[in-house]
């Protein structure tokens, strides 16, 4: 009965002394919160560290900073610069191969042109060659009646190529006039280019000081006496 008795009371110490032990280990966590919060808090009013770059930048005198900006202009203007001859030098590359494919072109059709033209020339002069055997081989009248009517296109080339012998009585067969008048279109076609006329050459500059009409420069080349008659 007696041990039923104390049980009561050794429950209640119990109680008491862990009250008190959670008590204290609750005081000894608010600390700990406590402590930690106040190092947190002195770590963020604590002052900062000064910055090396607004150092070096509030450190900048007024004229570093004009020399800056004015080299940052100038970088802008040479980009747009580059940029604008790079342009330029691709519309010309455009250009020139739009030029050089013309000319591709050009030098296509002058060469069929110029095929064309060969091949008419030959049938032009196949056709005046048969025509000068035709008329060679009629009579003297008879041809010079159909000169008489032939257009200057198709009856100088004819009578051009005929023999002189057999032209000539073709001619003295013709009209005064029409004979006149194909002698003066031969003659004509005989006739060689005129040449230009020879350009006077200009006179040698005549040095400083030097007499009138004594031209300075390389002496003129004498010509080669003549070779003495053998005796």
């Amino acid at each position: 009965m007696r041990y039923f008795r104390l049980l009561p009371a050794v429950m209640v110490v119990s109680v008491a002394l862990l009250g008190l032990k959670g008590e204290g280990l609750i005081r000894s966590a608010w600390a700990q919160d406590q402590k930690a919060g106040n190092n947190q808090l002195a770590q963020d009013t604590a002052p900062l560290a000064p910055d090396p770059a607004s150092d070096e930048a509030n450190n900048e005198s007024p004229s570093e900073v004009d020399v800056m900006s004015s080299l940052a202009k100038r970088r802008a203007t040479l980009d747009t610069r580059e940029g604008d001859i790079a342009m330029r030098a691709q519309v010309l590359q455009a250009a020139e191969a739009r030029v050089d494919a013309k000319i591709a072109i050009l030098k296509q059709l002058q060469e069929q042109i110029n095929t064309l033209v060969s091949q008419r020339d030959a049938d032009q002069q196949k056709q005046v060659a048969s025509l000068v055997k035709t008329y060679s081989a009629m009579k003297s009248k008879d041809a010079a009646r159909i000169f008489n009517t032939l257009p200057d296109e198709v009856l100088v080339p004819v009578a051009q190529q005929m023999k002189s012998d057999v032209l000539a009585p073709v001619l003295a067969a013709m009209t005064a006039d029409n004979a006149q008048h194909l002698t003066q279109k031969l003659a004509n076609r005989l006739k060689l280019p005129e040449t230009p006329p020879a350009v006077a050459p200009t006179p040698a500059p005549v040095a400083p000081g030097a007499a009138p009409g004594v031209q300075t420069g390389a002496p003129a080349a004498t010509a080669p006496a003549a070779p003495k008659a053998g005796k």
